[in-house]
């Protein structure tokens, strides 16, 4: 079974939630890869925000990191700005066990220590394995493990709920 939903209208209820309660000259944003990046870099166009994109790959990061080995797209972290003192806007795609937040946040330290995190996420799933909760989040789902949100793209960009038939 698959079923999508209107990206668009999505992405437009996170930037607009986003504006009304943070000021965007004075924040950073940086995505997670790869569909954290993709949101975020609609959510910078949007909200406006002057100081560069940042964008973070956890594959180092990753507590399955020797249990799984290493993805075989990993990129490199770009974090053009320093992190110390500033509110910092963190994106990802799709929020579910907490676990990807967890390595980011690690690895945001790393840089520095910045003022304020702030976590928006496109999709919360729920079933967290971790004390994390979304600050901004455009939908809410109860999901069962066997079911699945996937954000593809990026061109075109869409985002995809699947669930796996049981036999």
């Amino acid at each position: 079974m698959v079923a999508s939903w209107d990206l668009s209208n999505l992405l437009d209820s996170l930037s607009d939630d986003l504006a009304r309660q943070l000021d965007p000259q004075h924040c950073v944003m940086v995505g997670i890869y790869t569909g954290g990046v993709w949101i975020a870099r609609e959510l910078h166009r949007r909200l406006g925000i002057t100081a560069p994109l940042g964008e973070l790959d956890i594959s180092f990061y990753r507590d399955d990191f020797s249990r799984v080995g290493l993805h075989p797209e990993v990129r490199a972290s770009h974090l053009p700005f320093a992190l110390d003192g500033r509110h910092l806007i963190l994106v990802d795609d799709v929020l579910y066990t907490g676990r990807t937040i967890r390595a980011a946040l690690n690895e945001l330290f790393d840089y520095g220590r910045p003022e304020r995190v702030t976590l928006a996420v496109l999709v919360d799933r729920g079933l967290r394995e971790l004390p994390i909760c979304p600050d901004f989040v455009a939908l809410k789902l109860r999901s069962h493990p066997d079911e699945y949100v996937k954000l593809r793209g990026p061109h075109p960009l869409r985002l995809e709920f699947l669930r796996q038939d049981l036999p």
